[in-house]
Order: structure tokens, then C-alpha cells, then sequence
């Protein structure tokens, strides 16, 4: 077939696509989301009758992962790394049920924090559950390792976990295809003691984990992902993932004699590695993300073979470059670095007109009054009203924390405990939160600044159009303390008032401040019209 140019999302995308997958689970987060979306566009997906909604969160897109998996079928479940802390209990226990039909796991990580709160290596997940992790280290390695991860599931019955970065997920190269495949038919499993995790049924579960790593380990040698390129230098790398691809490109750019041991498969080839480093004894050691498997190696080589991370040899964080690894051998690479004065560094910045202003606004205006404020925040287009003008917010944690911490705030003492969610995040994991504060019947105000849209990661469907009011309502909150504001310039006063009126609430109150994206309020529209005219006809 021909090649295509595409990002690596997209020929993770397309490689599940012709791996015969019937679902994709995710929920959007930067750098992974481009992988749902590129199915979803997807003719042949659609013809095919693939899955491609947006879950409510992690968690919930792994466990349907696993229930199409148990079903029989293949899936492609996709988050970025800290989304992974989210679905972090059913892939735990997926190590332990195994799978059924095919089940992969891509988590994009996010080193030097592009998008991100941390730089979390999720290598180290992989290890946690004892699962194979693949690691691609360029396009056309990522489209033929999601085919190799698929049949080795099914060969192995467990979750493969495949790691990609932003720089891979994000960047171009020319794609062949294979030949597509067709889905599995439906075929549940039977097998009850796999899939009950009581305890007695996940002890042996678990040993015959423990029991598979040594194939597991024999699998590893025998990869064409781990393979070495020969050179006559006395000084040798062991490359991980995409760190092979800057090794090299030094490697010709500079015309440096290198041996390179390549590995993107783990566990590792413990016995392709005891060989490579029998015969160097200056090796350096170049992975994305955490010194992993540099502790692992000095721990069993010991300290004097090897330099990397730990050693300063390369920079302990941030993403690996050419320049960095040049650096480690001694090398000044001649990369062109000449930035043009137009295009000047600028902090991000909310969109003119944005709604998320106007209620900052609102919220400024009565903390002037007040000797401090504590404004509780989460993660969304609306934390960067951390920044100036707005200074409007005192915290940004994970996903859902905002009311959690208000509440552990209030819980404190302090009044008023003000904590602001979007509505995307709200249904995420804000929502048990929220149950927690009306249990305990602590006083905290919850803006859920509705746009109606996941705005931060490009406009996806929010899973709480519609819902917000019910689901408050449903879990306990006093329905005369569930108000609505519409946040424009000409509703200052009145929205000042509703919140003021809230603030001083000694009791669990949540404000509704819904208006739509201004980058996404046409395509909001749109849907919401055909949904509408979709329900009339279906009631007709």
C-alpha cells in the first residue's frame, strides 16, 4: 500500500483500525487525544460499526475496554499518563483476570510537562502490573507494534501496554499499511474463576501471572523491537523507545562509530543486554522519562559501566534531544536554532470573550472586600485564571480536586471554601466530591463553569450536557441552593449578588455558570439542534 503522512496518533489510530478493533475508550487528554478522533473520522471505523464515543473518564473507558475484551472482541483504550492514575485499579486487576479478546493500552506521557502537571513514566506501570510494555520509537514502528501488541495479547491473554510520548504522538512521518483484518466474532468467555477477582480465585490468578514472566522474558528476546546496530567504538548506548531515534540521528549526523543496543519491548532481554554490555564499558543509557531501567541496570552491572540521568550525563528531566545526547558524547551538534523575533514566547491566555473571564470577574469583585481569598480550581481552560489579569485562583491539582480540597478547606474552618470545576471535569471525578460534602453537610460553594464542551483538549462532547442541574439535585443538594448565572459583561451585578448570596450559604450550594464556548458555540449549536430534531422524531 501506500504510505501517508501521519502523525503518530494517527498511525496508532490506524493500526488498531486494521488490527480489526470494535471499540475505542477514551477520555481526552493531551498529547492522546488525536488517536479517538482519528477513528471516529474514520470511514472504515464507522462502516465497520466501531465504538468511538467518549467516556465519562478513565476508568470507566478501561473497565468497557475490558468488557469488550471479555466479550470476545479486540479494543483500543487510550488516555495520557496521568490519566492512567485514573484507570490505575481495573488495569491493575486486568493483569490479574488477563484478557479474552484483544486488549491494548496506549498512554501518551508528557515529558518536559508541554500539557501536563507532571512528567509520570508510565514504563513504571508496566512493571507494577507485570504486563508487556511496548515502547515505538518512530511512526511507522508505532502503526506495526500496535498490530504486534493485538495478536500478542491474544497470545498471552493479557493487557499490552504501549507507551508513546508527545514528540512521537505529535510529529510526522510516512506510513505503510498492512492489510486489515477482519473483528473478532462475538465469543464471551466462560472461564467464571478468571473473571471473579474474589480471593480465592485471584491467588492462583496472580501466580500463573508470576508464572508467565519468564515467557514472558524469552518473548522480549525474540522481538524485532529490541535489536542492536553494530558499531566499533569503544563507547556503546542502550537506547529506549524514542531516545533510538536521537541516538541516531547523532549517529549519522556526526558520523560517530557507536554500537546501540535498541529496546521497545520490556520486559528486558536480559540476555541481549548481558551480552551488549559484556563488551563495553562505557555505555550510556538514554530512555524518555525516568531513569528506569538505568537504576535497574546500575544495580546489576553496578555504577562505573554506565552514565545517564542519574550521573548528570543528561539532563534528570525534560524531554531527551539530539543536542543533549550529542552533549553526553562530547559532540557539538550544528542544529539551526534561529528563532525569528515574531515569533516571541507568550504565556497562554483565555480566548476573547471567553465566559470563564466575565465569572472571575464577578468572583474579583467580591473578594476586593476581602482581607484573603482561597479559590479552589481544577484542571481545565479555566486554570489559566491563575495567571494575570485574573489572579483569580489559588490551586490546581488533578482532576476533581477542587472540590475534594474546598471541602477539606472547610472541613478546616475556612469560609467561604469556593471551589471552580468545568463540567467535563465535574462528571469525570467531581461528582463523589460533591456526594462527600452534602454527607458531611459542610459549607462550600461549587462553580461548575459550564461551556458545554471539553475546551481544553479541542472541543469534544461533554459527557454533562444537559445533566448538571439533575445530578446535583440527585445527590442531595437543596435545590433552592442550585442556581444558575450566565456569565456576560451585562449580568455583572446580578451574578455578583447570586454568588455573594452563596458565598455566605453555611451549607453545600453549587452555581451553574453556563455559557457556551466561544470558540466552539456554532458546533454546540448544531449538535444541539440535531439532537433536538432527533428527539422530536423519535417521539413522532
Amino acid at each position: 500500500m501506500k504510505k501517508q503522512l501521519l502523525l503518530g496518533a494517527e498511525a496508532i489510530a490506524l493500526a488498531a483500525i486494521d488490527a480489526g478493533i470494535s471499540g475505542v475508550y477514551a477520555y481526552p487528554g493531551t498529547p492522546s487525544t488525536e488517536i479517538t478522533e482519528f477513528i471516529q473520522r474514520s470511514s472504515v471505523a464507522k462502516q465497520n460499526g466501531v465504538h468511538s464515543k467518549w467516556a465519562v473518564n478513565e476508568k470507566t473507558a478501561y473497565e468497557a475496554a475490558l468488557g469488550m475484551s471479555y466479550a470476545g472482541k479486540r479494543s483500543l483504550v487510550c488516555m495520557k499518563h496521568v490519566g492512567l492514575n485514573v484507570a490505575a485499579d481495573p488495569f491493575m486487576c486486568s493483569a490479574i483476570t488477563g484478557v479474552h479478546g484483544g486488549l491494548v493500552v496506549v498512554v501518551a506521557d508528557d515529558p518536559s510537562m508541554h500539557s501536563s502537571q507532571n512528567e509520570q513514566d508510565t514504563r513504571a506501570y508496566g512493571r507494577f502490573a507485570y504486563v508487556p510494555v511496548i515502547e515505538p520509537s518512530n511512526q511507522q514502528e508505532a502503526y506495526d507494534a500496535v498490530r504486534y501488541a493485538f495478536d500478542l495479547s491474544e497470545q498471552v491473554k493479557l493487557p499490552i501496554l504501549l507507551r508513546i510520548t508527545t514528540r512521537l504522538s505529535h510529529s510526522r512521518a510516512g506510513v505503510k499499511q498492512q492489510a486489515a483484518r477482519a473483528q473478532n466474532t462475538l465469543n464471551p468467555s466462560t472461564d467464571k474463576k478468571k473473571w471473579i477477582l474474589i480471593p480465592s480465585n485471584a491467588r492462583p490468578n496472580y501466580a500463573k501471572l508470576l508464572d508467565l514472566q519468564p515467557q514472558l522474558a524469552e518473548i522480549s528476546e525474540a522481538s524485532t523491537l529490541n535489536q542492536i546496530v553494530e558499531g566499533t567504538g569503544s563507547k556503546a548506548v542502550i537506547a529506549f523507545g524514542i531516545a533510538y531515534n536521537y541516538i541516531m540521528e547523532i549517529k549519522q549526523a556526526e558520523k560517530l562509530d557507536i554500537p546501540v543496543l535498541k529496546i521497545s519491548h520490556y520486559p528486558l532481554p536480559d540476555k541481549k543486554i548481558r551480552e551488549f554490555t559484556e563488551k563495553y564499558d562505557d555505555i550510556l543509557i538514554a530512555e524518555e522519562g525516568y531513569p528506569i531501567y538505568e537504576e535497574l541496570l546500575k544495580g546489576y552491572f553496578g555504577n562505573t559501566k554506565f552514565r545517564g540521568r542519574l550521573d548528570g550525563a543528561l539532563p534528570r528531566m525534560g524531554e531527551l534531544s539530539p543536542d543533549a545526547l550529542a552533549k553526553a558524547f562530547g559532540v557539538q551538534h550544528k542544529q539551526i536554532k534561529i528563532i525569528p523575533k515574531v515569533v516571541a514566547s507568550r504565556p497562554p491566555m483565555l480566548c476573547q470573550g471567553c465566559g470563564h473571564i466575565d465569572l472571575y470577574d464577578a468572583m474579583n469583585r467580591i473578594f476586593e472586600s476581602s482581607p484573603e481569598k482561597h479559590v479552589f480550581s481544577d484542571i481545565g481552560c479555566y486554570a489559566l485564571g491563575a495567571l494575570e489579569p485574573y489572579d483569580a485562583i489559588s490551586t490546581c491539582v488533578d482532576m476533581g480536586a477542587s472540590i475534594t480540597m474546598a471541602k477539606g478547606a472547610a472541613d478546616a474552618g475556612y469560609h467561604p471554601a469556593v471551589a471552580v470545576i468545568g463540567d467535563s471535569t465535574f462528571t469525570h471525578s467531581g461528582i463523589t466530591g460533591l456526594l462527600d460534602a452534602v454527607n458531611d453537610e459542610v459549607a462550600i460553594t461549587v462553580i461548575i463553569s459550564d461551556n458545554s464542551t471539553i475546551a481544553m483538549t479541542g472541543g469534544q462532547d461533554s459527557s454533562a450536557s444537559d445533566k448538571i442541574y439533575d445530578i446535583c439535585k440527585g445527590v442531595g443538594v437543596d435545590e433552592a441552593h442550585i442556581r444558575f448565572i450566565e456569565p456576560l459583561r451585562k449580568n455583572l451585578q446580578n451574578n455578583i449578588a447570586v454568588i455573594q448570596e452563596e458565598f455566605d450559604y453555611k451549607g453545600v450550594s453549587v452555581i451553574i455558570a453556563q455559557r457556551e464556548c466561544v470558540q466552539m458555540a456554532g458546533e454546540i449549536k448544531k449538535t444541539s439542534k440535531k439532537k433536538s430534531t432527533d428527539k422530536t422524531a423519535s417521539v413522532k
